[in-house]
């Protein structure tokens, strides 16, 4: 048997209103946090100076937002979107809660929409409304993602042969 990855238009048609539990879940590393840090220049105190955040009220730093958004997001990449062929747009993008180093992040994902593109009619274009959660059920992350695929899977599915 072989396990299909990623949705195509047809199947999102079919589910509008749906909300896909991503799993497994992600534990954030103190390893990413770094290179994150690393990658994206990001100086700031609240992020590597454990005696900065203790000013602020916190005793351990925060996890940036941007490694936070990008584990919740490629949670959702291998059921929703990994046939997708464009990312289109990130709207009301919100960090809710902080993230700390050692927090289990999970996905979910409720589609919004689902609809054939109109200047490129082999292709559909899907909005889901995306949440991040810690180990704690609390919200950490939310926004809405727009993303082209197929409206065809199972002609890239043949091509790609995933």
């Amino acid at each position: 048997m072989r396990e299909s990855v990623g949705l195509g238009l047809e199947d999102f048609v079919g589910i509008v209103g749906t909300v896909i539990e991503h799993r497994p879940a992600r534990t954030v590393t103190e390893t990413e946090h770094v290179q994150i840090l690393a990658l994206t220049g990001n100086e700031a105190p609240v992020h590597s100076d454990v005696e900065f955040c203790k000013q602020t009220g916190r005793d351990q730093v925060l996890v940036c937002g941007i490694l936070t958004m990008n584990i919740i997001l490629g949670l959702t990449v291998r059921t929703t979107s990994a046939l997708t062929s464009a990312n289109l747009a990130l709207d009301d993008v919100r960090f809710e809660q902080p993230v700390y180093v050692g927090d289990t992040l999970r996905a979910q994902s409720e589609v919004l929409t689902a609809s054939r593109s109109k200047s490129r009619p082999g292709d559909g274009i899907v909005s889901c409304r995306i949440g991040g959660y810690n180990q704690h059920g609390q919200r950490v992350f939310s926004c809405t993602r727009t993303f082209l695929v197929p409206a065809d899977a199972s002609v890239v599915r043949e091509v790609t042969d995933y």
